[in-house]
């Protein structure tokens, strides 16, 4: 599925790279390069992910190529892609629709994900997630916990 959603996501991309190259110049300016975002992910970047972008663009360059264009967006989209992903994994433990989990929905999911998972594990498994200790995990609590090692996908921010 992800193989199907890169080729699809690559002639998103290039049409889009097309569509705010008008000059034809071979590169995206800043103003080009958020109106390409705009089209494809649906929000104005910030100053700040402009600004890194641009940052890292080769010195001989005025703008972002192409083959640069194409990369970025590749790693944004997985990275859209996995906070999707982990949103829907929350919402599917948050069953009663509360916006945190409680240990006992920590509990029934383990049971049906991990059943064989000491319940000692479970407890500081929670413990360790809930960062704030308030007893609830939060959905900030959970992305971070399911984040943890995942830097490579979060090197672009989404919004």
């Amino acid at each position: 599925m992800l193989e199907i959603l890169g080729i699809r996501m690559s002639g998103l991309c290039l049409k889009a790279f097309e569509a705010c190259d008008e000059d034809h110049k071979g590169y995206l300016n800043r103003e080009d390069y958020k109106v390409a975002v705009v089209m494809l992910f649906g929000y104005k970047p910030s100053k700040v992910e402009v600004d890194s972008v641009m940052a890292s663009v080769k010195q001989n360059q005025s703008g972002v190529s192409l083959e640069e264009f194409l990369n970025l967006m590749s790693t944004k989209k997985a990275a859209h892609f996995y906070q999707s992903e982990v949103r829907q994994l929350f919402t599917a433990f948050d069953r009663q629709c509360r916006g945190y989990l409680s240990l006992e929905d920590f509990r029934k999911a383990f049971s049906v994900v991990a059943p064989k998972l000491p319940e000692r594990t479970v407890v500081e498994a929670f413990r360790e997630v809930d960062q704030d200790s308030d007893g609830h995990i939060s959905f900030k609590d959970f992305e971070s916990a399911m984040n943890y090692g995942q830097d490579n996908l979060s090197a672009l921010p989404l919004i």
